[in-house]
């Protein structure tokens, strides 16, 4: 392992970080020390301290500890977390420090048996006589047993102040669980305001551009059907006009949609999802089994689900037939999509699946995917329904 090696850049990085620890750690409790006489100016002052500890764990160990969630005050925990770190340190330090000292000195002293007599260190304790082979390979190997002990050591010390620092620079479990949970309604916040926005957009453009398309088709439509007189290029342009007027039709109608289509709301999941399996190109089984509505958000994912599955299907699967199920149990919907087709389905391989996978955790559901070679593929999420 790296980490156990002397000569790793791991075992010199948690070695350095423990022989820094107490001149920064004696600086600093005095900073603390000082600047606790004016309470005001250790409430400005702490953060700054604590971020010069910040950096060297992130310097020397690669590991950022996260900040409090907000700017510590006289009367929050966070800042006697703080406090306390600051004059604990240099004892926690100093211990380190001479531990990985002695043992990284005791291991050089060891190998050093090696060393003509001239350029060894003189004995510490008592008179060593190397000239015996077996005093002398005795003390060659405690050396390098120590040398082998030693990044063992300094990573362990290193841990314990890490593990410290963790404890009392950072957000405690409590300011955690608070910025999860704000996190969390943030998310669905934007969420549902995405989906409100799409919402608005399908009405506008249905209400709207739609409209106008329809009534264009149709004067186009009248008109190819009782100009019979024109010049063959006018009414041939007429005819181009009506075709590409009903295309376009067809094609905002598509786009609206897959934006958020209108029977979703109107009707609920069971007919806007009827409507997809009905204008699926291979026969379609669809069961739903819901007592009571979900949220428009959850109803939404469910219905892109089942839209975009089917389209995997219809697009790669070589599928013959497909089945759909959707049920409530509780305070869950279970939805499961099930075809014949080769299989083979990964959620990596493509951007449909993965698009799916998206979608869902913003939702905090979950899916699984069952799709061996030869099939058959069955895709089944479980989301919440609030």
């Amino acid at each position: 392992m790296k980490a156990i090696r002397p000569w790793s850049a791991r075992a010199w990085l948690a070695t350095a970080h423990v022989m820094t620890g107490p001149p920064v750690a004696f600086v600093l409790a005095g900073l603390t020390l000082v600047l606790a006489v004016v309470p005001p100016a250790l409430r400005v002052g702490m953060p700054w301290l604590t971020r010069v500890q910040r950096s060297r764990f992130e310097a020397f160990l690669g590991v950022r500890i996260p900040p409090v969630p907000a700017a510590p005050t006289l009367r929050t925990s966070s800042l006697w977390r703080q406090i306390g770190y600051h004059l604990l340190s240099p004892l926690v330090a100093v211990v380190s420090a001479v531990m990985v000292a002695l043992v990284w000195a005791g291991g050089l002293v060891g190998v050093s048996a090696f060393l003509p007599p001239l350029v060894q260190p003189p004995p510490l304790i008592f008179p060593i006589d190397l000239r015996d082979p077996v005093v002398l390979a005795v003390y060659i190997a405690l050396g390098l047993l120590l040398l082998f002990l030693a990044p063992i050591l300094a990573r362990a010390m290193a841990m314990l102040d890490l593990s410290i620092a963790r404890t009392l620079l950072g957000p405690s479990h409590q300011e955690l669980g608070q910025r999860i949970e704000t996190l969390t309604e943030s998310r669905a916040g934007v969420i549902d305001a995405a989906d409100a926005e799409r919402r608005r957009i399908e009405r506008d453009l249905h209400d709207g551009a739609q409209q106008r398309l329809v009534s264009l088709a149709m004067n186009l439509g009248l008109a190819r059907a009782t100009l019979r007189d024109l010049p063959e290029p006018a009414r041939e342009a007429i005819e181009r006009a009506h075709e590409e007027s009903k295309q376009a039709l067809k094609e905002l109608r598509d786009l609206v949609r897959g934006l958020h289509p209108a029977v979703l709301n109107d009707q609920g999941l069971d007919a806007a999802l009827s409507g997809v399996a009905a204008r699926a190109p291979i026969p379609v089984r669809l069961r739903v089994d819901i007592e009571r509505r979900t949220t428009p958000t959850i109803e939404a994912v469910a219905f892109f689900i089942v839209s975009e599955a089917l389209t995997n299907i219809a697009k790669h699967a070589a599928a013959t037939r497909a089945e759909v199920t959707v049920r409530r149990e509780r305070d869950r919907l279970h939805v499961l999509v099930y075809d014949d087709g080769c299989g083979g389905a990964r959620l990596d391989g493509g951007t449909g699946l993965r698009g799916l996978g998206q979608r869902i955790d913003s939702v905090d559901g979950t899916l699984r995917l069952h799709s061996p070679l030869g099939g058959p593929t069955t895709i089944e999420v479980d989301l919440p329904c609030e």
